[in-house]
């Protein structure tokens, strides 16, 4: 039976018209995830979990070339333990999950599923480092963490079990611990840039928006089409914050105690839904050939009779591209246009169309998902030209992000200006005093948005007033809504 595609199976919402809706068809009908029975926990499938592996992948070669080295610590986390460090149980307490009964017996003590490790990881840390001689210590785990307190789960961008790293370094000076925050954001860069195309903006987090415990938290910063800004990949410099409630000492050169200073950072399974949002049209995926475990999908077009010679050719060329990791669809019972559209929708970044009358010239027809653009290139020139079709569709996907990033952020130091943006799902750059309190009026104001982090670039700032309270700036400030 020759199938048509059913406008059903693609997606009917429009990016542009209805974001929440477009982004939840994507998600679904390209197979990315899907909702389990657990309010607020997704499914990964493999479509997405196979990108998951490979950032994981290009992370932790980085890591090693950095000397970080990879452990695991357990997910349970015993009550007095994740109490010790007051600053972090009160920022962290409404998102804990607890286990309190295991079968017919109650505990004599809560368990604490793991929202983040610093609990149960530093107990250890604390027996481990006696001496200078035992730092640097920097460990990595790759886990899952639940946090189960919020409001409108978003696959991706907002669930209660997520996936992410966690690195945990202990070291003998600060000096030590802010170089490794350098070293730590070039790799996070390096991985979102150059591989998921996502141009972001690097900025340190303001007093009230910081990680609890930590001296300062910075943070990458990504904007989506519906204007809400993604927070990525992290770095907090935690001083000696928990090296002093867990009691991380070491023995200096000279023979004298010192507490330890220390760092966490993080990747996520957020940035998965950071890249779908910012790549992906109205026929679905786009994903970055970088990152795309399958790169091509061949397309034979079939006749009585000429398919055989048609499909011989087509399975040459899947041996031949073996190293691109093609799809051969050979199914006989859908036809191409079907094919075009189901493939669209998945997000395979080339599509390699190939019948009887390319079979005669010796050349197949090749089909960028960006932007549709064909392109007739010889069979035996197929190795030679799609590497560089490759490495020209990643630049572009990543110049069209960054369009997308700098056109939705604007400065501005009038109150009135600052509101109508927000409402206009824009990111503003504002000045702003280093009160709590004014971040609290902003976000009531504007009906949920808040100061994301202070601006890398503050040198014009003196003179300005706060736009909210009208006493002296202290810095520029991003202010927007986030998920």
């Amino acid at each position: 039976m020759d199938k048509k595609i059913n406008s059903q199976e693609g997606l009917t919402a429009k990016k542009e018209d209805n974001f929440s809706e477009w982004y939840q068809q994507l998600i679904l009908k390209s197979n990315l995830a899907d909702y389990s029975s657990v309010s607020g926990c997704i499914i990964l499938r493999p479509e997405s979990y196979l990108i998951w592996e490979k950032i994981v992948q290009e992370c932790d070669k980085e890591f090693k070339k950095a000397g970080i080295k990879n452990c695991y610590f357990p997910l349970f986390i015993p009550e007095k333990a994740f109490e010790k460090e007051k600053e972090h149980v009160e920022g962290f307490s409404p998102e804990v999950a607890w286990v309190t009964q295991a079968g017919n017996t109650k505990l004599n003590e809560k368990l604490a599923i793991r929202p983040t490790s610093e609990a149960i990881m530093y107990e250890s840390y604390s027996k481990w480092i006696r001496s200078w001689r035992d730092l640097p210590l920097r460990y990595n785990q790759w886990n899952n963490v639940v946090r189960w307190e919020f409001n409108n789960p978003v696959p991706f961008f907002r669930t209660r079990e997520f996936l992410w790293n966690e690195g945990h370094s202990v070291f003998s000076s600060q000096k030590e611990a802010l170089e490794e925050g350098r070293q730590i954001r070039k790799i996070y860069e390096k991985i979102a840039g150059e591989f998921m195309a996502l141009p972001g903006i690097y900025g340190r987090k303001t007093e009230k928006e910081k990680f609890a415990g930590a001296v300062f938290s910075e943070k990458l910063h990504y904007i989506i089409p519906n204007g809400r800004v993604i927070e990525g990949p992290c770095f907090h410099h935690d001083g000696q914050n928990f090296a002093k409630a867990y009691s991380i000492k070491f023995l200096n050169k000279a023979g004298k105690e010192e507490y330890a200073w220390q760092n966490t950072y993080a990747i996520s399974t957020r940035m998965l839904g950071t890249m779908f949002a910012v790549h992906s049209d109205d026929k679905g995926l786009v994903i970055p050939p970088k990152i795309a475990d399958n790169k091509i999908v061949i397309i034979p077009i079939l006749f009585d009779k000429t398919k055989e010679k048609v499909l011989k050719e087509a399975k040459k060329i899947e041996k031949e591209l073996s190293e691109f990791s093609p799809i051969l669809d050979d199914r006989e019972d859908y036809s191409p246009g079907w094919k075009f559209s189901s493939w669209e929708l998945k997000g395979i970044p080339l599509r390699i169309e190939i019948g009887p009358r390319d079979l005669e010239k010796n050349q197949v027809t090749i089909v960028r998902r960006t932007d549709s653009k064909k392109s007739i290139v010889g069979i035996k020139s197929l190795k030679k030209e799609i590497p560089k079709m490759i490495e020209l569709m990643q630049k572009e996907i990543y110049s069209k992000a960054e369009k997308i990033l700098n056109s939705s952020i604007k400065k501005t130091e009038n109150k009135k200006e600052f509101l109508q943006l927000i409402k206009s799902k824009k990111v503003a750059v504002v000045p702003m005093c280093a009160s709590k309190k004014c971040e609290d009026v902003l976000k009531d104001e504007t009906e949920g948005a808040k100061a994301l982090f202070i601006s890398p670039e503050n040198n014009s700032v003196k003179g300005k007033k706060c736009v909210i309270c009208g006493k002296p700036a202290d810095y520029w400030v991003y202010a927007g809504k986030t998920y």
